[in-house]
């Protein structure tokens, strides 16, 4: 686990070291325990190296045999060592034990289809010296990042954002076009990223950059969008579609689909265990983390430790089941509390470390949680992907549900229906807790997929509502929307299903990898393995929700592994007292940033609608926590990046309210 960066320059250049050595220095964090560059008057490579594999050796950048080729490279390939003797075979000659030859060796051997064999998680760029070629390449899933800026004169890639605003070319500029989708979900599930020119590398894409330059040079246009001039980007790999019958298997019994479901998890479980430093596992008290960390255990020779992270608010910590699990599976197990002074005092930092707005409030917490592990280990495990691949989140079965409801009520005329809508909105005969659960029904909502799933289960602002002034955008739903007409032959869960992976989960990783990096540990995430991927893919439906339950088909695999009561109390979803916190007056300092003349939002939101919407959260009408979290970290992000007011908030937004910005750690 690493950070790379580095430039490619059409035209020949003397461009001083400085700036590679520059870039490499802003993540420094994902890579502290050693550095190393590559210049030449075309291409400038930059590695940050956290030692996980062959610690001795592998330092980066690397070459080839012949020195021609030169790889900087972040991820870990966990089928390295059964890759390499059919490389050494073929004639290629290892001088360490890293897996960063082994990629190295592949592509001289195969090319672009190199990346076919690699099962794990990555992100490398490759410079050939002779042909002035640069070929990168991320992993199918999207575990690992790969940002990167192109004009068509210079190329510009790193695995953060602020590495690549470190390069003199790149200057931080706002896709306005972005801000309804932002606001909306609270992240950008498409290549373009909210700085404008900077983009992300699709998960299971390979890019390839040619540095020369073609007769009659470069047109705008072409380099536009990063296709033309030189750069082709092609996918490698997709993610298979869930409920259809292309990912159906020949029939076979409840019971062999889930020894199947069980024997994948062990075998995954056991690859990521690969590693020459200590190694952990995070763990929420939920079926997921509970599993694997269970499985660890029996697997491990030694000691397992775990660690998680929880709230004084009782109501809001799973620290009880964390806890229990723990003395269940026996592991040293290890805890931090977090508090609201901590929690806000660390904002500002970390959306500096996420490059752009914090999507969910649990970022905060994974932050703390890794700053405790990193203490103890190198390397943890995670639970993350099982909701995702197995229908664990309530919104599924409840979409699903009200979507066979909303076909009846259909037959009441529209109008009506929209008197009713207005009605259960507005009424005071109902309490503010009922009603809010009867506006996630079909009575409650409009009849389309935007109102009835996507402003219901993920959007902050409902795409009807997004306070912008006069800026340019596309529709916010677009491309969730995409997603979901993309796989208009499969069963509904399974659309689902596949629109989540390829926008939802690949943020959700995205928060995974760089909150542990910032506290230098390395997290492997076993249920996205792709080869677990695509058997999920096949399982029926039936096996995913069964009789109301979701991520059926795992629980039923980890019977015999966790407690029973673990397996099947209600989902918390790593859940943050944000909304108590908010409420407090102790926050009433938070509340007033979003109002600030020179912010932000005041340049691109409608500053009447935010105050309405402040005033009538205080008065406690409305729970708009989403909606201010979102408006939070707008505002935090320009300060950080546009507004220059990055010295005010850096050591955090309650530092005058506390003395103290310590965790209590047990």
């Amino acid at each position: 686990m690493c950070g790379i960066a580095g430039f490619v320059n059409v035209e020949a250049s003397d461009a001083p070291a400085a700036v590679v050595e520059r870039m490499s220095a802003t993540i420094r964090h994902r890579g502290p325990d050693a550095f190393g560059f590559y210049r030449d008057e075309y291409a400038a490579l930059g590695h940050r190296r956290l030692s996980i594999i062959d610690v001795s050796a592998g330092a980066q950048p690397m070459y080839n045999e012949d020195g021609n080729l030169v790889i900087v490279y972040n991820g870990e390939i966990f089928n390295h060592a059964a890759l390499r003797p059919a490389l050494e075979a073929a004639g290629h000659r290892y001088t360490t034990r890293c897996d960063t030859e082994t990629i190295l060796h592949a592509y001289e051997q195969h090319g672009p289809d190199c990346v076919a064999d690699f099962r794990g998680m990555f992100s490398f760029a490759i410079w050939n010296k002779q042909t002035r070629t640069l070929f990168c390449a991320r992993d199918r899933v999207g575990k690992k990042p790969f940002y990167y800026y192109w004009d068509g004169r210079v190329f510009v890639f790193g695995s953060e954002i602020k590495a690549i605003l470190e390069h003199p070319a790149v200057a931080p500029r706002i896709e306005e076009s972005l801000l309804a989708e932002y606001l909306a979900f609270g992240y950008v599930s498409e290549e373009r990223t909210l700085f404008a020119g900077i983009r992300k590398l699709m998960p299971g894409h390979w890019l390839r950059l040619s540095a020369r330059q073609e007769p009659g040079g470069v047109s705008a246009a072409s380099a536009g969008r990063g296709r033309g001039a030189g750069l082709e980007i092609q996918q490698y790999w997709e993610l298979p579609t869930p409920g259809t019958s292309a990912t159906q298997v020949e029939p076979r019994s409840e019971r062999l689909w889930i020894a199947e479901c069980r024997s994948r998890l062990e075998e995954t479980v056991r690859m990521r265990l690969m590693s020459d430093v200590p190694l952990g596992m995070f763990l929420s008290g939920g079926v997921d983390s509970s599993t694997i960390a269970a499985i660890i255990r029996r697997q491990a020779s030694g000691p397992v430790k775990t660690f998680a992270v929880g709230y004084g608010e009782a109501a809001y910590s799973e620290l009880e089941y964390a806890q229990y699990v723990a003395k269940s599976i026996g592991t040293e197990h290890h805890e931090v509390v977090v508090g609201m002074e901590e929690f806000f005092n660390a904002l500002p930092m970390l959306v500096w470390h996420e490059d752009e707005p914090i999507t969910w409030p649990s970022s905060v917490s994974l932050y703390f949680v890794s700053k405790l592990a990193a203490k103890e280990v190198k390397v943890v495990l995670t639970g993350e992907g099982s909701d995702e691949l197995f229908a664990g989140y309530d919104r599924y079965r409840f979409y699903l549900w009200n979507q066979q409801w909303a076909q009846y009520y259909g037959v009441v005329p529209a109008a009506l229906r929209r008197a009713i809508r207005k009605r259960v909105a507005e009424t005071r005969l109902l309490s503010a807790t009922l009603r809010r659960k009867v506006q996630h029904t079909f009575v409650g909502r409009g009849e389309g997929l935007e109102s009835l799933y996507l402003d219901n289960f993920y959007c902050a602002f409902g795409h009807e509502e997004i306070p912008l002034k006069g800026t340019p955008g596309r529709e916010a739903c677009a491309t969730f929307r995409h997603y979901w007409d993309e796989r208009g032959g499969a069963s509904m869960l399974g659309r689902m299903l596949y629109a989540d992976q390829k926008t939802y989960l690949v943020e959700l990783l995205m928060k995974q990898d760089q909150m542990s990096m910032a506290s230098s540990i390395e997290s492997r995430v076993p249920f996205l393995d792709h080869l677990l991927v695509e058997f999920a893919a096949g399982v029926p439906d039936h096996l995913k929700i069964h009789n109301g339950v979701g991520k059926y088909i795992v629980k039923k695999a980890a019977e015999d592994l966790i407690p029973r009561e673990i397996i099947y109390r209600k989902k918390m979803g790593f859940p943050t007292p944000l909304r108590q916190w908010l409420l407090e007056d102790r926050a009433t300092p938070l509340l007033k940033m979003l109002g600030r003349k020179d912010g932000l939002i005041a340049e691109y939101l409608d500053r009447a609608a935010v105050a309405k919407l402040l005033e009538q959260y205080r008065a406690g009408h409305i729970d708009a926590t989403d909606r201010i979290w979102r408006l939070l970290n707008l505002q935090l992000w320009g300060d950080l990046y546009f507004t220059g007011r990055r010295e005010e908030i850096w050591d955090g937004l309650m530092k005058t309210q506390t003395g103290t910005n310590a965790c209590a750690t047990r």
